[in-house]
This record gives structure tokens, C-alpha cells and sequence, in this order.
């Protein structure tokens, strides 16, 4: 891309990228040291994502012995033994410091229950505009409905600033800084589930240009329950369901652990599945109404009783947001393994927390706000080691598919992600025979994505997004062809059972050729130092 100076020229010891509870927590940390902080959001900070949606559970664990072995213990087995006992401890510390700092600090209006605060769980809206009120008292800079288009790197190679596109002013931007932050969030490819479309893997093909790798890219095949009719995916809620086939009879296995597949395979063959949320008691659906009000809206709306009543499921895919693969982490302060670049929240791999499964809120949110704090943390000391300098140094931007393509090249990125991605016999039930010629599609729109003409950022807010899900698709496929096993998320219908020998962690890369290997030993006591 060109170097030329862009119409908005700023400066900032830290930006960050991203304006969810990853992004928030990443900028409090990084302000609280003293940097100067830019924050730049695709949407509104406060309203924009998953997390502001909708309610979360949280992984807050009292500072008790038994009670830690055994939340640290409850998923080793269900996400194939790929988690760091030691990563989970540190987030369960950060977690607890953290929810007590946004009760006391933030005033977040935790409920009482038996005469203490519950700290297990937020209502996302009122978690986020608290967490934008937050920042900006604490001195950070945002600036909203700024996408960032493609990462800065100085002549050595460290990253050094963003370049991006403000959409109400129609304006570029550029922003020389000491360290940058991705805290932009997982992929989960326009697929329409509440919040989740400004999460198109942005900030991975942003690390990736830049050399940066990525880890646990198979571990990506989440789908969430949703009404046919909404798209509220609050999975929990369908532990208490039974679940039926079109002509009424109760479809077998779909209520149990996988029952997922279940659902899947009966939507492939017949359309339709039915659904009610029948084994929950009434103080138990009292409670479900309190902690997420809007699940209920479109059932009130449409004069369904979801507790005695029958109605039509589907599943929405969610990607890398409740999967658990992203940018890889090699340091405890969330540096990749570019200088000058951390990675923080959905952004990064969470298989260090728990391994090849997680899901919704829980894990994910006790991830982004204790990976943000230690980012923000690790971002603001990079940069300070950096100095005035940095104001000076000679940026080169590194973007490249979707910066040179027309609307009709990626016209066709999206219609083929929708083809060879959404779908459940591909991306749930996997197969090699399917996932290689979907690499083959997916491969070849990757290549018309890097040709073409220079797009105006204008122009890039919408081609950058298409890339950027293309290149997680070939990663999560490239990855999932080389785990020859079913372990975590990550299941292949011709190898159905889980592999001793293949019990570690996948490190992918590259863009118009991709890499894959074992992670080594050495790579995980890197990340330990």
C-alpha cells in the first residue's frame, strides 16, 4: 500500500484496536500506567459485539483451594488436556481482581444473592457502557465507527501504528504509536447471531500480514442454538429443552453432551426441528427471564410461551467467538510474536484456558478482561521502552488482500465463505473429502482477493472484512485437515476417535501458502517465560 500521509496524521503511545470488553479492559490497563491511549472501534464502543447484546456468565471463582482445582479441572477432559493449569490460574486471579474493580471502581450493579454481590455473571449493556465511561475518565481517546484497515511497521520490522477509515466522516487515518493492541474480536462469518457481525477475524489477517502466527484454528466449528426466528444465541437456556423432529416424535440424543450433531444431522436431512423448553421449573424460568430478558422478546412478540409451547431451531454458526483459536500468544503479557503487537480477548487463541472447547461467555469473558489488562500492561511498557522515537520512525503499511479488489471479487468472497463455510456438513461434520475441495474454493477466491486495483478506504471497510473471513476459513480448514483425530471441538467423521499421540496444539499461518505444524515444547515454555 502507499506510505503516503494520510488525511488524519495522529499519534499515541498505545492503540487499540477494538471496542469490546477485550479492547476496554486493554485500554484501562494500558491509561492507568500512564500511556497516551487511542482506542478505535469498528462500531460505537459500549454497544457494538457480542458481550453488549446480550447478559454473560463469567468464570469468577472465589480464592479457594478446592473450588479453583476444580473449576480449573471441570474442562481438561472436555477440551482434549490442551489447557495450561497455569494460564487458568492467572486468569482466575486477574478475573477476581477484575470483577471486584468493576463493582467498586466501575459501580457496576452486581445483584445480591444471599447477601453478597453475584459476581458470576453481567448484563452486557450495562457491563459496557460502564467499562466506556470507565476509559474515558481514565484519559483514553476513542474514536468510533473507525475500522482499522491494516497494520504499520517500521523498517526492523516491529509494529509501529494502524491506518483505517473513519465511516461518518469518510475520512483515512493514520496513527504513528509505540505499540499496537488486537482486541478485535473472533470470526463468526455474517452468520447473523446476536452481535456477532462485526466479528469478521479482522485483526488475525492484520497479525498474520505481519508475520505473526495463529494456534488452534480447528478449534472452530461453534454453533449456537437460536430460535428459527431470532437470533439469540443463549445456549445454556437449551439445557433445560426437549427437542422434537417435525413429525413430532422426540428426537433422541439432541439434549444430551453433542447433542449438536444431532440437531445438525436432522436439519440436513429433514429442515426442521422443534423445541421446548419444557424441564425448566417455574422459579428456574423466573430466573431465566431476569438474567437475559431479551432471549424472551421475540417469543412475547410473536405470543409464544417458550416453556410450553413447540418451536422451530436452527444453529448459527459462531466461529472463533465461542471457538477458542486466534492469534498465538507468546508471552505472558500477550506479545505475539511480532515486536509491538499483543493480542488480547476472542482476538487470541483462549486454548491456553481451555484447550479445544469453550463457549459462550464463562471461559471467554473471564479471557478478554484478564488477556486485556495484561495486553494493555504489556503494550504500555513496549512502548514506553521505545520513547519519542517512535513519533519519528518511517512506516510501512502491510495490508494486502482486499485492499486491491472490486466489489464484484468480493461479492464472490462472501458468497463463497457463506457456501463452503456456513453450512453444517463442512464446518460441523467433518469430513475430508468435504473440507478439501471447500479449501480448494476457498483458496481460489483468496487469490482474485490479492489482485486487482488499490481500494479506497471507503471501499476497504467492506473488502478488508471479506478477506479477512476467507483467510480464517483456509485456516480453520488447513488446521482441521492436519488434526487426524477427534479431540475438543475439533471432530472428523472419518477419524472419530482422540489420538494420544496428537495431544498438542496446532500453530498455522501464512496467506497465499499456508504452514502448519505441532506446537514444540520449546514454543510452550517460550510462552511461560
Amino acid at each position: 500500500m502507499s506510505t503516503d500521509p494520510s488525511p488524519l496524521d495522529l499519534t499515541a503511545d498505545v492503540v487499540v484496536a477494538g471496542g469490546g470488553p477485550a479492547g476496554a479492559w486493554a485500554a484501562l490497563a494500558a491509561a492507568q500506567t500512564g500511556a497516551d491511549v487511542l482506542l478505535l472501534d469498528k462500531g460505537y464502543c459500549g454497544t457494538s459485539g457480542p458481550t453488549a447484546s446480550g447478559g454473560t456468565g463469567v468464570w469468577y471463582v472465589r480464592p479457594d483451594p478446592d473450588d479453583r482445582e476444580q473449576a480449573m479441572a471441570s474442562r481438561e477432559a472436555l477440551g482434549g488436556h490442551l489447557a495450561d493449569r497455569r494460564w487458568a490460574a492467572r486468569v482466575l486471579d486477574q478475573t477476581y481482581e477484575n470483577m471486584h474493580r468493576l463493582g467498586t471502581e466501575a459501580r457496576y450493579p452486581f445483584p445480591v444473592v444471599d447477601g453478597e454481590p453475584y459476581r458470576r455473571g453481567v448484563q452486557g449493556p450495562e457491563y459496557m457502557r460502564r467499562m466506556r465511561s470507565w476509559i474515558r475518565r481514565a484519559g483514553v481517546r476513542i474514536l468510533d465507527h473507525s475500522p482499522v484497515l491494516e497494520l504499520l511497521i517500521d523498517p526492523a520490522g516491529t509494529v509501529a501504528g494502524v491506518r483505517g477509515h473513519r465511516r461518518q466522516h469518510d475520512l483515512d487515518y493514520r496513527v504513528r504509536a509505540g505499540a499496537v493492541v488486537l482486541a478485535t474480536g473472533g470470526c463468526a462469518f455474517l452468520s447473523k447471531a446476536l452481535g456477532c457481525d462485526v466479528d469478521t477475524g479482522d485483526g488475525a489477517l492484520y497479525a498474520a500480514e505481519v508475520g505473526a502466527e495463529l494456534s488452534g484454528m480447528e478449534f472452530s466449528t461453534a454453533y449456537g442454538i437460536a430460535p428459527a426466528f431470532a437470533s439469540v444465541t443463549k445456549t445454556a437456556y437449551y439445557n433445560f429443552a426437549t427437542f422434537f423432529r417435525a413429525d413430532g416424535s422426540t428426537l433422541e440424543g439432541a439434549s444430551n453432551q453433542g447433542g449438536r450433531s444431532v440437531i445438525a444431522a436432522e436439519l440436513l436431512r429433514a429442515g426442521t426441528v422443534l423445541c421446548t423448553l419444557d424441564q425448566a421449573d417455574p422459579d428456574q424460568q423466573a430466573r431465566m427471564r431476569r438474567g437475559q430478558p431479551n432471549f424472551f422478546l421475540p417469543f412475547d412478540r410473536l405470543g409464544i410461551d417458550p416453556f410450553t409451547d413447540r418451536f422451530p431451531v436452527t444453529l448459527l454458526l459462531e466461529g472463533t467467538v465461542r471457538g477458542t483459536g486466534g492469534i498465538r500468544i507468546a508471552g505472558d503479557d500477550c506479545a505475539t510474536t511480532v515486536p509491538g503487537l499483543y493480542a488480547a480477548g476472542d482476538a487470541a487463541t483462549r486454548e491456553l484456558i481451555c484447550g479445544g472447547f469453550t463457549g459462550g461467555g464463562s471461559h471467554n469473558a473471564a479471557w478478554a478482561m484478564s488477556s486485556g489488562t495484561w495486553a494493555g500492561r504489556g503494550a504500555a511498557r513496549f512502548a514506553a521502552g521505545v520513547g519519542g522515537g517512535s513519533a519519528r520512525r518511517r512506516l510501512v503499511g502491510t495490508g494486502g488482500a482486499g485492499l486491491r479488489s472490486g466489489a464484484a471479487v468480493t461479492a464472490e468472497a462472501l458468497l463463497t465463505v457463506r457456501e463452503q463455510v456456513h453450512p453444517y456438513d463442512k464446518n460441523y461434520l467433518r469430513h475430508g473429502d468435504r473440507l478439501r475441495p471447500a479449501l480448494a474454493e476457498l483458496d481460489g477466491v483468496w487469490s482474485a482477493l490479492r489482485d486487482g486495483a488499490a481500494t479506497p478506504g471507503a471501499a476497504a471497510v467492506r473488502t478488508r472484512p471479506a478477506a479477512a473471513m476467507v483467510a480464517h476459513a483456509r485456516w480453520m480448514y488447513t488446521s482441521a485437515l492436519a488434526r487426524t483425530e477427534s479431540r475438543g471441538m475439533a471432530r472428523r467423521e472419518e477419524f472419530p476417535e482422540l489420538d494420544p499421540a496428537q495431544q498438542h496444539r496446532l500453530t498455522v499461518g501464512g496467506l497465499d501458502r499456508i504452514w502448519v505444524r505441532p506446537e514444540t515444547a520449546g514454543a510452550r515454555q517460550a510462552v511461560a517465560s
